[in-house]
Order: structure tokens, then C-alpha cells, then sequence
């Protein structure tokens, strides 16, 4: 280890940690109805910014104590990229944007979950699919009503609301 610091590295962490205090700032920002009495909208934003300050804190400190940069040069050295990995990531992106409209979030999540688990590694869509769409519906289900933010009913979440005796919206 030498006594240099890597400014690299340090200028890395301290960009995200940075960015962690500015998502503090802004959560703080958010409007709170008075009808929320315990979680409200301000929950989700306040643990993302706590995640992203102590990941920019110990960025800045392994900056401090030699960096990684130099590791990470070494598992460079390891070869080609995987295209057929990182086209099915980007197809699961895009099957995302492309179905979260029409089709709703659970078919759109579910396409995505199927196409990154093939990116890395998995052999089973048909698994991989029973696993993401009761995945997907529960997410959906609890952003609706656990926190009252539609995020794209379509299809599958009509079913579930007819169902569950709800109307769709």
C-alpha cells in the first residue's frame, strides 16, 4: 500500500455519498399528508439515502486506506465481456419499457425477472417465470394498498382485484 491517495476512488466515493446527503435533502422536501399516521412517502426515500451515505462513507474510506480501482483492474484482466449476458439484460430492460404500459407491471416485472435470470445463468424460464409472476403481483399489490401508489395495474392485477372484489381502476 502506498501513501498516494487514489483520486479516482476517492472522488467515487465522495460523488455517492454526495448524492446520499442530497437524497436526505430531498426526502425531507416530500409533502406528508396528515392522513398517514404511521409509514408514509418519506419512508422508502430516507432508507435509500441512509443505504447510499454509508456506502459513499465507506467508498471514501477504502479511497483512504489504498482504493480499489487497482483490484478491479485485475478482474479486467479476466477477458471479454459476456454479450449474450449483457444483450438478455438489455432485453429484459427493454421488455420492461416496452409491457409495463400495455400489459401492467406484474407482466412486465415478470418478462424482466425471466430474461436477467437467463443473463445469469438459469436454464429454467418455466421456473423462473412461477417464481416472478407471484413475486411480481405481490410487490404490486403492496405498493397499491400498502401505500396507495399505483405503479400499473394491467392484466394479471385485474384479475386479482376482480377477485379480491375491488373495482379496476
Amino acid at each position: 500500500m502506498t501513501n498516494r491517495i487514489p483520486w479516482p476512488d476517492l472522488l467515487a466515493g465522495l460523488f455517492v455519498l454526495a448524492f446520499g446527503l442530497v437524497g436526505f435533502w430531498q426526502a425531507g422536501a416530500i409533502p406528508v399528508s396528515p392522513l398517514y399516521a404511521q409509514v408514509g412517502p418519506k419512508a422508502v426515500p430516507y432508507v435509500v439515502a441512509s443505504g447510499m451515505t454509508l456506502l459513499g462513507a465507506l467508498l471514501v474510506l477504502s479511497a483512504l486506506r489504498g482504493g480499489w480501482s487497482a483490484q478491479v483492474a485485475e478482474v479486467a484482466e479476466a477477458g471479454p465481456p459476456n454479450l449474450r449476458a449483457l444483450g438478455l439484460l438489455g432485453a429484459g430492460l427493454l421488455a420492461n419499457l416496452v409491457l409495463i404500459g400495455p400489459a401492467g407491471f406484474s407482466i412486465a416485472a415478470s418478462a424482466q425477472f425471466v430474461l436477467v435470470a437467463a443473463a445469469f445463468g438459469s436454464r429454467s424460464m418455466a421456473r423462473d417465470l412461477l417464481i416472478a409472476l407471484p413475486l411480481t403481483l405481490l410487490v404490486w399489490f403492496l405498493f397499491v394498498q400498502g401505500l396507495g401508489v399505483n405503479i400499473g395495474a394491467g392484466l394479471l392485477e385485474g384479475l386479482v382485484l376482480r377477485l379480491l372484489g375491488q373495482e379496476v381502476a
